[in-house]
């Protein structure tokens, strides 16, 4: 299975490291305007100063769809890059879909097929028939949004249920259902902290996206506590603080040298538990 990728790179790299690739133009050095595609050749650089220190990468799909046909064209090639050179290494498309049926076919057919994506971020609020079809991909892996940490969350996700629980909660026993759903993984926020041990407690076996360590702020000591354990399923993403670590031409020095610093202690948690 696919997964089997993502766990070869976490044990052999000591990293659970995932680098969000958020580009924006207006934050990329401006030498790098000079190329036909910006955008390609920042994450092209970035990705090749990074990639011994990171088991996975996150393109966000935002940042490209705003720039219409060429922002699809910079994505195609980036996935293309790191299909072609660094096979090995772990992709997520973080587009957060999830529609009626026929539409999250054609969703999951574009970022899972035609795109090659090993995974893609789900939706899960219209329930199973508009996730369902992105499970039937084989080895691909749906990551499910359980539990965000932006402001808004609050106003659905952590409503109380009945017996004390959470819609989230609900949200996460529900998909267990769902055909396939050996498939899904779960995205939980970096500032859930105490959250991500009750869902590590619900889904032990499943891998836990956290997105928010860097620049938004997440605690990694309080992530490992809650959400690692001896075997390993966890994808701690950061994204500004590596590639925007410097705005100058040594910015993929700088984004090397900060990934490192975060693989590094990542790897003293694995060895902890060791």
């Amino acid at each position: 299975m696919i997964l089997n990728k993502l766990n070869n790179q976490i044990n052999n790299k000591k990293s659970f490291l995932c680098i969000g690739l958020d580009i924006d133009k207006n934050k990329i050095p401006k030498s790098l305007l000079e190329f036909d595609d910006p955008m390609f050749e920042f994450a092209k650089r970035i990705i090749d100063s990074t990639h011994k220190y990171a088991v996975a990468y996150k393109p966000n799909i935002a940042f490209f769809e705003a720039h219409g046909a060429d922002g699809f064209k910079s994505l195609d090639k980036i996935i293309n890059y790191l299909n072609e050179n660094y096979p090995e290494i772990f992709t997520i498309a973080d587009a957060k879909r999830g529609d009626i049926g026929n539409t999250s076919k054609m969703y999951a057919n574009a970022f899972l097929k035609k795109l090659k994506f090993d995974s893609i971020t789900v939706s899960p609020y219209m329930g199973s028939d508009s996730v369902e079809p992105f499970l039937s991909f084989e080895n691909k892996v749906v990551f499910l949004l359980a539990l965000t940490s932006n402001t808004g969350s609050n106003d659905f996700q952590e409503l109380d249920l009945h017996g004390n629980n959470k819609l989230y909660q609900k949200v996460i026993e529900t998909s267990r259902t769902w055909k396939d759903s050996n498939r899904i993984m779960y995205v939980v926020g970096a500032k859930n902290t105490k959250e991500i041990g009750k869902i590590r407690n619900m889904v032990p076996n499943s891998y836990l996206l956290i997105p928010g360590v860097g620049a938004q702020g997440g605690n990694m000591a309080k992530i490992c506590k809650y959400g690692l354990d001896k075997n390993l399923k966890l994808i701690i993403n950061s994204s500004r603080s590596i590639i925007y670590a410097s705005a100058n031409d040594d910015f993929a020095k700088c984004a090397a040298d900060e990934a490192k610093k975060i693989k590094d202690e990542m790897e003293k948690y694995i060895n902890a538990l060791q």
